[in-house]
């Protein structure tokens, strides 16, 4: 049977992040791919024009009707905006606790614009961190998660072991917001384990998604059988390529090439 990955996310109607980045990434990875919007955006390459959020209620009857039907190898989480809609996920969820979720904190745009709100990410951390096989948090997002600074190594190394301790199984922080010719995220696991995850860094605007297709890897990867650490490993991978093969799209910051790993190889 394919993997089966369901998304949990906003929709974007410029195609490069959200629902259709992680489809996207699901289809080019050999999984069959579901989702469940939790909000419509209105954007482009260069910002966030509008938001309309699904009605809580609907949100889960999503999750409920595909997972109670088709099921799931896989759960990826992403914009959430709210926290009615947060505390919904997180009610449908609880009956299907052996498939494992990655959760995306998203929290701002690429653009700078706020995709969550600030009543929710108490609800966030409360009710959605300790379902997480594994969150994947930014700098930015990292930090406000935990109320620290988080810029050097030993900062991600603080703030995984805090998010480690709220419930996650593991935390990956990514370290595309910090500067050097090498993009280092790490991975935090139980007792005291780090892994470290290096990429070179590409001087290129074509960024958007990024974090939503990074997340959306790791699912279909968990999705098709591999452990943690190697669905990391060939997540970053696929996300390295999906930049270095990037269209230029838009005026701003352009998605990436979602679909490089088939049109390279053939």
């Amino acid at each position: 049977m394919m993997p089966r990955v369901l998304t949990i996310a906003g929709s974007d109607s410029g195609g490069g992040a959200g629902i259709q980045a992680d489809l996207k990434t699901m289809s080019a990875l050999g999984c069959y791919g579901m989702s469940a919007i939790t909000a419509v955006t209105c954007q482009d390459t260069c910002g966030v024009h509008g938001v309309q959020e699904m009605p809580p209620e609907f949100v889960a009857d999503q999750i409920n009707r595909v997972l109670e039907d088709i099921g799931a190898d896989a759960i990826k989480i992403g914009m959430l905006s709210s926290a009615p809609i947060i505390e919904a996920v997180a009610d449908a969820l609880k009956y299907h606790a052996a498939i494992p979720i990655v959760l995306d904190p998203v929290m701002v745009a690429k653009s700078g614009d706020a995709l969550l709100r600030q009543d929710a990410q108490r609800a966030l951390k409360s009710r959605l961190l300790p379902l997480a096989r594994v969150v994947t948090p930014n700098l930015p997002e990292a930090a406000a998660l935990v109320g620290i600074p988080v810029v050097t190594d030993a900062d991600m190394e603080r703030a995984g072991r805090m998010l480690f301790a709220t419930g996650a199984k593991a935390v990956l922080i990514k370290g595309g917001h910090a500067v050097g010719p090498m993009v280092r995220d790490h991975l935090y696991g139980g007792y005291g384990s780090v892994e470290l995850f290096e990429h070179p860094r590409i001087d290129t605007k074509n960024t958007h998604g990024t974090g939503c297709t990074l997340s959306a890897a790791i699912a279909s990867y968990l999705a098709r059988g591999l452990p943690l650490t190697d669905a990391v490993r060939h997540a970053g991978d696929y996300v390295h390529g999906a930049i270095t093969h990037a269209l230029p799209l838009g005026k701003g910051h352009g998605p990436l090439n979602h679909l490089w790993n088939l049109t390279q190889s053939s």
